[in-house]
């Protein structure tokens, strides 16, 4: 099959311009760069009690045990045990440091004790084994509750 082209014959077309009458557009990493130096000015106390959260409890999981150093320390993460993350106060005793993976489960395991606690119902007082309400409810969008939900169900069933 020939090769189309609607521009004059043999003409190439020309490559675009890196900016065209507008601001000059940024790489990724630069943008990234200062979305994390305006939310540091923004809050920079969440540095401050990260840094002093590690200084008190050290470099491991108070979970599973596991020790973060060097560019796995970002791994690490502040979990604020009472939930509010403007209560912190200088001693930590609010704080513990917990790995991404033992924090994500640690707050699976309040969104499934809040379903238990309320009987197997969720939004709009369907149970387990009835269809769960989904989209905007009384309680708001909550597609983690919603998945969980279905979770159940196709457990039971």
């Amino acid at each position: 099959m020939a090769k189309r082209s609607f521009g004059p014959k043999g003409s190439k077309p020309s490559a675009p311009a890196s900016h065209v009458g507008g601001p000059r557009q940024t790489s990724a990493t630069e943008f990234v760069r200062k979305l994390k130096e305006e939310a540091r000015k923004a809050a920079p106390y969440m540095e401050e009690y990260r840094r002093r959260s590690l200084e008190i409890h050290g470099n491991l999981c108070a979970k599973c045990g596991r020790e973060f150093s060097g560019k796995e320390l970002r791994l690490l993460t502040v979990h604020h045990k009472d939930g509010n993350h403007h209560n912190n106060p200088r001693d930590g005793s609010n704080w513990e440091n917990l790995c991404v993976y033992c924090h994500d489960d640690e707050h699976s395991r309040e969104i499934l004790a809040g379903y238990l606690s309320q009987g197997g119902r969720g939004a709009g007082g369907a149970s387990a084994g009835e269809p769960a309400e989904s989209g905007p409810s009384a309680e708001g969008f909550n597609p983690l509750r919603d998945a969980l939900e279905k979770a159940l169900k196709k457990g039971r069933g």
